[in-house]
C-alpha cells in the first residue's frame, strides 16, 4: 500500500477514527490497533513476508530480554551476537547473496577459472533494511546499558512495525519512540493540522516534482547516446531533485501521519541542497541513517579520535558501508566512495564542522560566498547521483563521457516546461521555509489565513493536475 494511493487514502481515515473514537480510552487497545493496522499495511504489499517481520520482532524482543537477564558478559555477548548474526544473515541472504555470488564468479574468472554462480530468484522483502536496523539498535542499546528491555511484546512490536515508518524509515531509536508508545496519548488539534500540512507538502514533492522529473530522467538515462551534453546535465540535475523529493516526500508523509496519531518521529531531512559543503550535506540528508551509522559504527571504530589515518579509514568505512546499505551494486559503493573523497579535504583541514547553522539564518538572501558553496556542493552531489542512478558503473562512466563527446548544445526536447516552473516554485518555498522543521512548518501567524488557504488549495490543484499512475517510492527498493 503506497502513501500516494487511493487504498491508503481509505485506510488512513479508518484507522484514525478507530484510534481516536473507539480505542481512545485504553492505551493497550490503541497500541493493539496500531499493530494490527501496521501488519495489514505491510501484508497489502506481500503477506508472505509478514512472517519475516514478525520473526525479526520476536528475535530482538527475546534476545533483548536475555541480554538484560544474563549474569555475565560472556552470555550477554552470546545473545547480542545471536541477534546481530541472524538479523544480518536474513539481510545478507535476501539483499546481497546474488551480488556476492556473481562478484565471486567474475573475480575467479579473471584468474582463469570458470564458476557458474548459483543465484536465487526472490524479491527483496520491502522495508527489511529499515526494520532490521530498528532491531539492531534496540539490542545494542540494551547490551550497552543505555536502555532496559521492553517487557510488553505489543509495545515493542509497535516500535518495530509502526506503519508510517515501516517500509522506508525514518530509522527510529528505542530511546525516542518507545516512551511515546508507552505513554497515554491525547488528541492535539494543532498537532494534527500540522501533520496534515506536512502530508500535503510530502505529496506535492512526490507527485508534482519527483514523479514528473522521473519521466525525463528515465528517457535520458535509458537512451543517453541520443541526447546532447546539456540534456545529460539537465537529466542528472532532475534526478537530484527526483530522489530528494521522492525520499523526503515519503519522510514528510510518514512524519505527518505519525503526528495524526500523537507520535513524533525523528526528522530525516533538513534542506540538504542548501548545504555549503559536503559535511553539512550529510548532516542534513537521511539524518536517521547517518546518525545510526555514526552511533553504531563510526564511534565504535574510534570516531574522530586517534591519528589522521584512523580518521580517514573510519570515514571511508562509513561512506562505503552507507553506499552498500543502499543496494547490492557497485554503483552504490562508488557513490559512497565519491562522497568520502568529497569529505576528505574538510576532514584533513578540520573544516567539517564549519557550517552548523542553516544558511543565511534570519536573512532573505545568502552571501556570495555562501551561494558559491551551495552551487559547488550541489554540483558535486549531482555528479555522485549519476553513479547512484546508473544501472552499472560502466553506464555511469559512459554517461559522464557523453556529456563531453556528444554535441553539447541542443534544445532539451521532451522537457516539460510546466515542471520547470513548479521546480522554481518548489525551490523558493523550500528556501523561505528552511528555518523550520519542514518547508511549511512555519507558525500560522506568519501569513494571513486567506494567503495560507489559497496556497494550500494551489498545492492540492498541483497534485490533482499531475496525478497519474501510482509510482513506487525509490527507497522501497532498499
Amino acid at each position: 500500500m503506497l502513501f500516494n494511493s487511493i487504498s491508503f487514502a481509505l485506510f488512513l481515515p479508518i484507522v484514525f477514527v478507530l484510534y481516536w473514537f473507539i480505542t481512545n480510552r485504553n492505551l493497550k487497545a490503541q497500541n493493539i490497533l496500531l499493530l494490527i493496522a501496521s501488519y495489514f499495511f505491510y501484508a497489502c504489499w506481500d503477506y508472505r513476508f509478514l512472517f519475516l517481520l514478525i520473526f525479526s520482532t520476536l528475535l530482538d524482543y527475546y534476545t533483548g530480554l536475555k541480554i538484560a537477564a544474563a549474569q555475565d558478559d560472556k552470555h550477554k555477548k552470546a545473545w547480542l551476537w545471536t541477534s546481530i548474526g541472524v538479523n544480518l544473515g536474513f539481510l545478507g541472504f535476501f539483499k546481497y547473496y546474488n551480488f556476492f555470488s556473481v562478484s565471486f564468479a567474475e573475480a575467479v574468472a579473471h584468474l582463469g577459472f570458470r564458476v557458474d554462480p548459483w543465484t536465487i530468484k526472490v524479491i527483496l522483502p520491502i522495508g527489511i533494511s529499515f526494520y532490521t536496523f530498528h532491531g539492531l539498535s534496540y539490542v545494542i542499546d540494551i547490551y550497552k546499558g543505555r536502555i532496559r528491555p521492553e517487557k510488553s511484546f505489543i509495545e515493542y512490536s509497535v516500535f518495530v512495525s509502526f506503519f508510517p515508518l515501516l517500509v522506508a524509515g525514518p530509522i527510529e531509536r528505542a530511546t525516542h519512540l518507545l516512551p511515546q508508545i508507552k505513554k497515554k496519548r491525547f488528541f492535539d488539534y494543532a498537532k494534527a493540522i500540522d501533520g496534515l500540512r506536512q502530508i500535503l507538502w510530502g505529496l506535492f514533492k512526490k507527485i508534482v516534482i519527483a514523479d514528473q522529473c522521473s519521466y525525463y530522467v528515465n528517457v535520458v538515462f535509458g537512451h543517453s547516446a541520443h541526447f546532447s551534453g546539456v540534456e545529460h546535465i539537465i537529466a542528472a540535475i532532475l534526478f537530484a531533485f527526483q530522489i530528494y523529493c521522492d525520499f523526503s516526500g515519503y519522510s514528510d508523509i510518514a512524519l505527518g501521519v505519525a503526528r495524526l496519531f500523537g507520535i513524533e518521529l525523528l526528522r530525516n531531512f533538513a534542506f540538504p541542497y542548501f548545504s555549503r559543503d559536503i559535511a553539512e550535506f550529510w548532516r542534513r540528508w537521511h539524518i536517521s541513517l547517518s546518525s545510526w551509522f555514526k552511533d553504531y559504527l563510526y564511534i565504535p571504530l574510534g570516531g574522530s579520535k586517534g591519528g589522521m589515518w584512523m580518521k580517514i579509514r573510519n570515514t571511508f568505512i562509513i561512506f562505503l558501508v552507507s553506499g552498500f546499505w543502499h543496494g547490492a551494486n557497485w554503483t552504490f559503493i562508488v557513490w559512497g566512495a565519491l562522497n568520502a573523497f568529497y569529505f576528505l579535504p574538510l576532514l584533513i583541514f578540520n573544516k567539517n564542522r564549519t557550517n552548523l547553522e542553516i544558511v543565511a539564518k534570519g536573512k532573505l538572501f545568502p552571501t556570495g560566498r555562501e551561494c558559491a558553496g551551495i552551487v559547488v556542493t550541489f554540483a558535486l552531489t549531482v555528479l555522485a547521483w549519476i553513479f547512484f542512478r546508473a544501472a552499472s558503473v560502466g553506464d555511469a562512466v559512459t554517461y559522464i563521457t557523453e556529456i563531453f563527446l556528444n554535441p553539447f548544445l541542443a534544445y532539451p526536447t521532451g522537457l516539460n516546461m510546466v515542471l520547470v516552473l513548479f521546480l522554481c516554485f518548489f525551490i523558493t518555498i523550500e528556501w523561505l521555509g528552511r528555518e523550520y522543521q519542514y518547508a511549511l512548518g512555519y507558525p500560522n501567524i506568519v501569513f494571513p489565513k486567506f494567503v495560507r488557504w489559497s496556497f494550500y488549495y494551489a498545492l492540492v490543484f498541483g497534485i490533482w493536475y499531475f496525478a497519474g499512475p501510482e509510482q513506487q517510492f525509490i527507497y522501497f527498493q532498499f
